[in-house]
């Protein structure tokens, strides 16, 4: 690990600092609109979604302050082996630090302990250093997508064996 930053589990303290990122984050991508994440209940409640059985979230911080986050859930409607990668966000002041490796090997350990065997992601077009992390993480393209998460503008959608 990194020591320009740390990963740990999400506490209770820390629900309104990741919604702020989310929301920050997500209108920097145009992802603001009816169809994605930034509208879901759980961004206002992450500490008690993400303490449910079989979900797991992570935040990044840098000298005690939350400059990102993401976790791993049961995909909605989906098949009981396959985990969704949810909500991983990061400031800028994040960015280009390492944390979004670290942060996805976290997830996806975390994955691999709850006895998933599969892990799905969204996400859109012009993310495009997310989509190169995915691609490095041997992630690989849908041409639909699973599951019902209800993100219906989300528009590119991959998934990898654990």
């Amino acid at each position: 690990m990194s020591p320009l930053f740390q990963i740990r589990p999400i506490e209770q303290r820390d629900n309104t600092a990741v919604a702020a990122i989310i929301r920050a984050v997500m209108p920097e991508f145009g992802a603001d609109g009816p169809g994605f994440a930034i509208h879901d209940a759980e961004v206002n409640l992450m500490f008690e979604t993400y303490t449910q059985p079989h979900c797991a979230y992570f935040v990044m911080e840098q000298d005690g302050t939350v400059l990102g986050g993401g976790g791993i859930a049961p995909l909605e409607n989906g098949e009981p082996d396959v985990c969704e990668l949810r909500k991983m966000y990061f400031m800028p002041a994040a960015r280009g630090l390492g944390a979004g490796n670290a942060m996805m090997q976290r997830c996806l350990e975390a994955a691999r302990a709850r006895g998933f065997r599969r892990c799905y992601l969204e996400t859109l077009t012009g993310m495009d250093a997310a989509k190169a992390l995915y691609l490095r993480h041997g992630f690989t393209p849908l041409s639909a997508p699973m599951g019902g998460t209800g993100h219906f503008s989300c528009d590119r959608f991959f998934i990898r064996d654990l």
